[in-house]
């Protein structure tokens, strides 16, 4: 699919509520999930037991105090962690059960991580960088790339490395790099911490109008209630767990 003009329009279709009544398959099922860690002082158990479920086209805000585990959730989802107990299903793939190959080859093809940390790749252009994962995955569609270098404000910086960027550019081009391959389930960790007002603005709107037209999964963890008001339903981790309503 085209994302110009048809994504805007495909939007546009999903926000006024036409699609409203269809069954939304399940995209994130996370089932008793439990994460503890050995310190000096002791094991501390962080997850006791997390259930969370994304369907297609949900935008979940993920909130909570710091050191809640929310970042834990991410990483355990995006297997980059291993549980001690419980289960996550991503697009029907236990990633509980997958191997370290089996992991990568999800994290390529299926779900996208904006992170904390950028973790651009140094040696590549900003370009590169930016089309690094679709290419991987076999997804490359340049029209969108040129969306996503317009809508995030790169154009002139395609040809500079990481290094020459202040780290909202970098930000910027970690959050075009994950939109790139449109994956089934897009996690974002605090993705706006390092950007202006504005462009974090920016940054919501296309990730919502993404999530519309392709109807993947959202899941941001943010301490920002302005931009949580943004997403279909906020959850609050909390004492290792996710608040009842």
């Amino acid at each position: 699919m085209k994302c110009d003009a048809t994504m805007d329009d495909a939007a546009q279709t999903e926000r006024s509520g036409d699609t409203a009544g269809q069954a939304r398959a399940s995209v994130l099922r996370v089932i008793g999930l439990k994460k503890s860690y050995l310190t000096p002082q002791g094991r501390v158990a962080v997850l006791r037991g997390v259930d969370l479920s994304l369907e297609a086209g949900a935008s979940v805000a993920l909130m909570g105090e710091s050191g809640s585990g929310k970042s834990t959730l991410l990483h355990l989802v995006a297997g980059l962690d291993d549980a001690e107990d419980g289960e996550i299903f991503v697009d029907g793939a236990e990633v509980t059960g997958l191997s370290d190959f089996g992991r990568a080859a999800l994290r390529r093809e299926t779900l996208a991580v904006v992170f904390q940390q950028f973790n651009l790749i140094s040696s590549l252009t900003i370009r590169a960088n930016v089309a690094f994962q679709a290419r991987l995955a076999g997804r490359f569609d340049p029209v969108w790339q040129e969306e996503l270098i317009h809508r995030l404000g790169l154009g002139n910086l395609l040809d500079r490395y990481p290094e020459q960027l202040s780290g909202g550019q970098q930000q910027r081009a970690a959050i075009g790099r994950a939109l790139a391959v449109r994956p089934r389930l897009l996690l974002a960790d605090e993705p706006t911490g390092n950007l202006d007002e504005a462009t974090a603005d920016d940054f919501m709107e296309l990730a919502l109008d993404v999530v519309a037209a392709t109807g993947c999964a959202f899941l941001m963890v943010t301490h920002s209630a302005r931009l949580a008001a943004r997403l279909e339903r906020q959850v609050r981790l909390s004492a290792g767990v996710i608040e009842k309503p």
